[in-house]
């Protein structure tokens, strides 16, 4: 007879609330931050979630450490309505978005939708410069040496706090790498908690 081969109930119950989500996640072509962008994917994917990669550019983009993966949908064929989740991922090369009118379209939609939003690193400077972070908690990429991306949620009207992942109400932002596993943890909980 074979052995039952006894599944983690507490797996079951995170995959169920993931499974078949489609979360679309905004990169950009040249410079952004791997582990902002295969962490998180791996653990939605992990989840049963379906992923697609948007960036500015067809083709394969390349992270700042050399990691590469290939761009399912440019903005023009992002149609927000077909997803549970927007994510915008952080690195160097995302600092292109922050004055995007595309992008910001993309989180604006995403809030009047009602849909999942996060941004990690300096992504959420794009969501500020959208409009969407004012009178919300949110937290950014800051270093002793670099406050920019702080001033301009600060500017924008957004509760800046110091930590390393912030989630108000369907908005969750992360500071940087280090917080990649958290942030991608904090959005299958928002997914669980819908």
């Amino acid at each position: 007879m074979p052995a039952k081969i006894l599944e983690n109930p507490k797996a079951q119950s995170l995959t169920s609330c993931v499974a078949g989500k489609k979360i679309a996640m905004v990169i950009a072509f040249q410079d952004f931050q791997d582990e902002e962008c295969f962490i998180p994917r791996s653990i939605f994917l992990e989840q049963g979630a379906m992923v697609k990669i948007v960036s500015d550019e067809k083709g394969e983009a390349v992270g700042v450490f050399g990691g590469a993966i290939n761009v399912d949908l440019v903005f023009d064929e992002l149609n927000v309505s077909d997803f549970d989740a927007i994510i915008f991922v952080g690195g160097g090369g995302a600092a292109k978005y922050i004055e995007n009118d595309k992008c910001h379209c993309v989180a604006r939609s995403a809030i009047s939708e009602n849909k999942i939003l996060g941004a990690i690193c300096i992504a959420p400077a794009i969501l500020a410069r959208a409009g969407v972070l004012k009178n919300k908690k949110a937290t950014a990429w800051s270093s002793s040496m670099d406050k920019s991306i702080v001033k301009i949620l600060k500017n924008e009207g957004a509760i800046y706090q110091d930590d390393a992942v912030v989630v108000d109400e369907k908005i969750i932002t992360a500071n940087g790498p280090q917080s990649a596993r958290q942030f991608a943890q904090a959005i299958v909980g928002k997914f669980k908690q819908n």
